[in-house]
């Protein structure tokens, strides 16, 4: 329903948005949520008839043309990107659909609590746990562990955003981790098999297999159904590029949708900027022939002629 104090959409309370995905799927459609970086992307991703868009700081990277990597870097205030990006350019323009914002939950320097209380306030229907230690791992991941900005921070964060009657939908990489989001109350789980694979930035090839990505996401959703039977399960990341990617993994697993953020956002301006580009140069300009007739500059009157050497 919407806000009353607007006449559109957002904020909507946590039953409402889960309402809302229920009916998408009643209807025998899949759940596509998408990251948005730009005003523009996230205007026309509604028109698109996406069920969620979310903002976080690696869309900004992404429509600078870099990879969305850049998001997991100390290239800016994370927090700070994803609000600047939804209050100045995300939900001023999107009428109807939820939009999520990526909480950077590990950072030291935020009172949760305190951030939560501004994400809502400032109209934004859910949270999503971006950027996320559930992507490190190795020698890194332990530092991180051991030095207060463990992965335990975003379950935190998604309890308190239970609380506060936030949606959230989260990214995990094990089956441990999407075990304690489901603990922490998280709404929807996201099995995040790898960076994306495609377009102009990032793999070339994949590096992670298809076999891989539909086990993994097996075994994500088999280990939080073990603690809650209400959740919603969507995938995301590695090989899972295209809709015919959406549709393969899918019908292997249980997944019933699909987050896209590159896959969605990047490769679509990509893709169609080169091949509007090549239409117009295509084009041939039936006046620039006048323009390129040499013509021969007359010698003036009377002048003189230059002497032999």
């Amino acid at each position: 329903m919407p806000n009353p104090w607007t006449g559109k959409g957002n904020p909507y309370t946590r039953k409402e948005v889960i309402d809302r995905l229920r009916a998408t799927l009643r209807g025998g459609n899949a759940i596509i949520a998408a990251g948005a970086g730009t005003g523009i992307s996230a205007k026309f991703i509604e028109r698109g008839g996406a069920d969620l868009i979310i903002i976080y700081n690696s869309g900004r990277f992404r429509m600078m043309g870099h990879g969305s990597t850049c998001g997991m870097m100390a290239y800016g205030d994370a927090n700070a990107i994803a609000m600047e990006i939804g209050e100045y350019e995300v939900l001023p323009v999107v009428e109807e659909v939820p939009v999520i914002c990526g909480v950077h939950a590990t950072d030291p320097r935020r009172r949760m609590w305190h951030w939560l209380l501004q994400v809502k306030e400032m109209g934004f229907s859910g949270v999503n746990n971006f950027p996320t230690h559930t992507i490190v791992d190795g020698h890194f991941r332990g530092v991180l562990e051991e030095t207060g900005m463990s992965v335990k921070k975003e379950y935190e964060m998604v309890a308190l955003a239970r609380r506060m009657d936030l949606f959230s939908i989260v990214y995990v990489g094990s089956p441990e981790e999407a075990v304690e989001m489901a603990k922490a109350g998280a709404d929807a789980i996201i099995a995040h098999v790898g960076t994306t694979v495609g377009g102009s930035i990032g793999v070339s090839k994949a590096v992670v297999t298809w076999d891989f990505a539909i086990e993994r996401t097996r075994a994500i959703i088999d280990a939080a159904r073990r603690v809650r039977k209400d959740l919603f399960f969507l995938a995301h990341g590695g090989p899972i590029n295209t809709p015919e990617d959406a549709d393969r993994i899918m019908k292997a697993t249980d997944v019933v949708g699909f987050v896209g953020a590159s896959s969605l956002e990047r490769m679509g301006v990509e893709q169609s900027l080169i091949d509007l580009t090549r239409r117009f140069k295509a084009l041939s300009a039936p006046a620039a022939a006048s323009l390129t007739k040499t013509k021969t500059k007359p010698k003036a009157k009377g002048a003189a002629k230059k002497p032999r050497a």
